[in-house]
């Protein structure tokens, strides 16, 4: 099949426990998701990403995409001013962009990493 469809991406159940991310000193965010691969492009990582509230550094250092479904965050890339993120924004992160993830409230998102 060449299109692979993710009914009510938004609402999507069973995703799968990607463990946590934090600080020392914080309480840990819990990540969750589902990885979906596109035949002939398996470098590229994609699919829906999940994180309840926490703070963590940014660990990805390819350039990714993200539209986000719900939930309320912020970002703070390194030397730069705060971004403050809702449902329905999109967000382009340059290769080796670093910074600080401040969720809020549980933030779902469809990400791009390539």
């Amino acid at each position: 099949m060449k299109v692979q469809q993710i009914r009510q991406s938004a609402q999507l159940g069973g995703l799968e426990d990607w463990g946590a991310a934090g600080l020392p000193g914080t309480t840990p965010a819990q990540v969750s998701g589902v990885q979906k691969v596109i035949p002939g492009n398996e470098a590229i990582d994609t699919g829906v990403f999940e994180c309840t509230p926490g703070t963590y550094r940014r660990a990805v250092k390819q350039a990714e995409v993200m539209h986000f479904l719900a939930g309320r965050a912020t970002f703070t890339p390194d030397g730069e001013a705060p971004l403050e993120i809702s449902p329905g924004d999109t967000l382009f992160f340059e290769a080796n962009t670093e910074g600080l993830w401040q969720i809020d409230e549980t933030i779902r998102k469809v990400y791009v990493i390539f």
